[in-house]
């Protein structure tokens, strides 16, 4: 398992006429904190797509639990939960700045050859940096 944890603030733009985040945002946010975390570890998407690989989304669950508004100061907790083949999976936990729960999520994505989008196993330079960084038990296939 790899842990990280991504700061930032609700931007104007996010918010819906209802004065809150729209839902269509959270994608969004956990993409980044994703690529954080990825970061944290020495991968960048860019260095993933210039070895020729993408990593496309896969599946996605959301739980809503409460709404927050613009220039809230929000934290993505983000863990890479299994890597099997060709997929990896995370979790997302979002915190408001009283530290409650107000969304929390789950993405499985699925490496493939940028020529060709046909699902691969990840590069090796991935799986070292996992496994270099890995903090307890990350399930591999």
């Amino acid at each position: 398992m790899i842990e990280h944890e991504y700061t930032f603030r609700v931007m104007y733009p996010d918010t819906d006429q209802m004065g809150t985040v729209h839902h269509s945002n959270y994608p969004k946010y956990y993409e980044t904190a994703r690529w954080e975390l990825f970061r944290s570890i020495g991968i960048s998407y860019h260095a993933v797509e210039e070895a020729g690989y993408m990593l496309p989304v896969v599946d996605m669950k959301f739980k809503f639990l409460k709404t927050t508004h613009y220039d809230a100061k929000l934290t993505v907790k983000t863990t890479l939960t299994a890597i099997k083949g060709v997929r990896l999976w995370f979790t997302y936990k979002l915190y408001n700045e009283d530290n409650e729960l107000i969304n929390s999520a789950e993405t499985g994505l699925a490496f493939v050859r940028k020529d060709n989008w046909k699902p691969c196993a990840a590069p090796e330079c991935v799986l070292k940096a996992i496994e270099k960084n890995k903090k307890s038990v990350l399930e591999y296939a």
